[in-house]
């Protein structure tokens, strides 16, 4: 699949009080990796579903805005401004040079003109949206949520920004935050393709295995031809028992991708996962040998050479895809932990700050600092460091403890005390979570949160 996201932009034609219709794509966007059939969920592969941007538009006249489906019109107050000669600035002129500014990527330019629009009439949901877009190109997701939720709470009924709020959500990993947003948009545009890809992954992601198959079958007809779509279909339909698509989707991706260095790396993947390290490395060395720079493939080698503890090999392929992937996270995270290792605890923290300065989300390079303080006594950065990482994954069991044993060398046995015993406690409840699921017969990979990362 050409794999896409809406982006609305609200686009003000001079001369005329509408908004007009406009799409363009966005190429060059990363490729898909998908996760494996396996026990484990790497938290790695999550990070690498990237998107493209698909510009869609919103046609109105007037007041009113349709949705892009233009099967339903929602009324819209202030999707655009209008021009007004008692306005000392006019609104509308600033607006459609905000408009040209945002279509050739003159993100400063275009987030003026808008706060400029706002400022005169901060009813103006187009601009907020149109605001939204500037940040999402930034990568300034939380400045992109705020500006594309006033734009929600000013256009309810335009589809298309309640997309952008779920793929910064999406963007951010927040995978659970993004499935109502995803929701809502396929119950309005059931045929379209980006938001119910994006809605089958994130399912995908959060291990609804059932759903995911469900919601990506449909796109059966578009994304065939396409290995990720393929990969990921195969993994859901095999995890919730769907035989008969499991052994299609399967077939199908073998007949497609037989032989490419893509292929390849699916199938090491899915070896690594099983444990089955020579195999992995067999096929992740064929697919290097096949296209040296493609994407991903020094990730997954460096994986495998780590779970085998040849370290340096290890340390040797990071290094090669971060020359490949220079602002991919996941490098640094990785090389953290090998550094961490091999006793390099020097390396490792700057490996982990370099992973956070890309992505500050990544709790794993938290944890990881967290430990090389533990181990150098520097207590307080430590406690820092664990408590950033709890703030972003609550339920982990691992970080409750290790803050425990922080806490108690701090000499704070008491507050260290209630850690433990929380610690106990998360541990307790996964376990009966996934004695209860085992016996529903449904398939759970709680892995991804119990994982030591």
């Amino acid at each position: 699949m050409g794999n896409g996201a809406v982006i609305t932009i609200f686009s003000f034609v001079a001369g005329a009080s509408r908004l007009q219709r406009k799409e363009l794509t966005l190429q060059g966007v990363p490729r898909l990796e998908l996760q494996q059939r396996v026990r484990r969920v790497s938290r790695a592969h999550i990070r690498w579903v990237t998107l493209a941007c698909l510009f869609m538009a919103v046609a109105t006249r007037g007041s009113s805005v349709q949705n892009s489906s233009a099967t339903t019109a929602g009324k819209a107050r202030n999707s655009a401004p209008t021009a007004s000669s008692s306005e000392p600035a006019d609104p509308a002129q600033i607006f459609q040079s905000g408009q040209e500014a945002l279509k050739q990527n003159r993100l400063d330019e275009a987030e003026h003109d808008f706060r400029e629009v706002i400022a005169v009439n901060p009813q103006v949901g187009g601009a907020y949206a149109n605001l939204g877009v500037v940040y999402m190109r930034r990568k300034q997701w939380t400045r992109a949520l705020e500006a594309l939720r006033k734009a929600e709470r000013l256009l309810p009924d335009v589809p298309g920004i309640r997309l952008n709020i779920g793929l910064v959500y999406y963007r951010r990993n927040e995978f659970l935050k993004a499935i109502p947003f995803f929701e809502s948009v396929v119950r309005e545009q059931p045929a379209a393709l980006q938001p119910r890809h994006l809605l089958g992954l994130c399912y995908f992601f959060t291990e609804r295995w059932a759903d995911s198959a469900k919601t990506l079958q449909p796109l059966w007809t578009q994304e065939s031809a396409q290995l990720s779509y393929l990969y990921v279909l195969s993994i859901a339909a095999h995890r919730a028992g769907l035989k008969d698509l499991d052994e299609s989707a399967t077939a199908q991706l073998i007949k497609t991708g037989e032989g490419s260095p893509e292929f390849h790396l699916f199938m090491g993947k899915a070896h690594l996962n099983l444990e089955q390290y020579d195999l992995a490395l067999a096929d992740f060395q064929a697919a290097a040998e096949a296209r040296p720079n493609l994407t991903f493939v020094h990730f997954n080698l460096g994986l495998t050479y780590r779970k085998k503890q040849d370290y340096e090999h290890a340390r040797d392929e990071f290094l090669k895809d971060a020359a490949v992937e220079p602002d991919l996270a996941f490098n640094y995270d990785e090389l953290g932990d090998v550094y961490a290792l091999m006793q390099q605890d020097s390396n490792a923290e700057k490996s982990y700050r370099e992973a956070l300065r890309r992505d500050p989300r990544l709790v794993n390079s938290y944890v990881g600092l967290a430990k090389i303080y533990r181990r150098a006594q520097k207590y307080q950065a430590a406690l820092v460091a664990i408590d950033t990482a709890g703030k972003l994954e609550p339920d982990r069991t691992d970080i409750h403890y290790l803050k425990g044993q922080i806490l108690l060398r701090m000499g704070r046995k008491e507050e260290g005390k209630k850690e433990m015993e929380t610690s106990v406690r998360l541990d307790n409840e996964h376990r009966a979570q996934r004695e209860k699921q085992t016996e529903t017969g449904t398939v759970p990979s709680p892995e991804l949160l119990q994982e030591e990362q």
